[in-house]
């Protein structure tokens, strides 16, 4: 198991805690890491959840470079658990490669409910600036699409290195989002059928942008793979990591 030690006097929001705890307690999906369960003593909070034998997304994204039929599995796995989710009308709103975890057994677990929220409209701007969908930035009423809309950035990620405008500042990257409309990829080396599930999941108008169980058929998936092929990413990942840390 994992267990996530926190000082309750140091947390800031003790109410988004208690509502992430009581979220993750009530879900129970191949694609989300298991909460487990969670004592407190001496002023301390721990979590315990599964433990997964591997790294994060980003590990792999940044020292590594994945195939599309990779891309296409990783991507699936997210949209099932978003699917999941919404269907229990739960918004993620922090989807991005750290809230993803990669097994050594092709295991894909989204991760990070401290964002979480019901799917009622909602205004209040959360989530990390890059992945931000244009509805959150404009402080428009939104709900679960934003979650695709983060999850087609994500997928920009795993082909680029790194999502749209992450060299310019988090301030002027919010204005870009607001303003630019549907971010490019930089790679030309994107299949048709990709670019196509990019272009659905960045609409900028939300009534044409489609829900979770929409994309689920998507033909981008007819090519996802077994993902224990990423055992070697990982493994690289965390060679590169060690190394860099040394």
């Amino acid at each position: 198991v994992a267990i996530k030690h926190m000082c309750l006097r140091e947390q800031p929001k003790l109410e988004a805690l208690v509502e992430e705890i009581e979220v993750m307690k009530k879900l129970n999906h191949r694609n989300i890491i298991n909460y487990i369960e969670c004592f407190y003593q001496d002023g301390t909070l721990s979590v315990v959840l599964e433990y997964l034998e591997g790294c994060s997304l980003t590990s792999v994204v940044i020292e590594t470079v994945l195939r599309s039929e990779q891309i296409s599995g990783i991507t699936y796995c997210c949209l099932d658990a978003l699917k999941y989710l919404h269907s229990r009308n739960i918004i993620h709103r922090d989807i991005k490669s750290d809230n993803v975890l990669l097994g050594y057994n092709g295991e894909v677990k989204l991760i990070d409910f401290g964002f979480c929220a019901q799917s009622d409209n909602r205004k209040t701007m959360v989530g990390t600036p890059y992945w931000m969908a244009p509805e959150i930035v404009s402080r428009k009423n939104y709900s679960f699409k934003v979650d695709i809309w983060s999850l087609g950035i994500m997928v920009i990620e795993m082909i680029d290195g790194q999502p749209p405008y992450l060299d310019e500042t988090p301030l002027k990257a919010l204005y870009l989002i607001a303003s630019n409309g549907k971010p490019e990829v930089k790679s030309k080396d994107v299949s048709d059928v990709m670019q196509d599930f990019l272009d659905k999941t960045l609409e900028v108008d939300v009534a044409k942008r489609p829900t979770a169980s929409q994309l689920i058929s998507h033909p981008l998936f007819d090519i996802r793979e077994d993902l224990k092929s990423l055992k070697q990413n990982i493994e690289l990942a965390l060679q590169w990591e060690n190394e860099n840390n040394k």
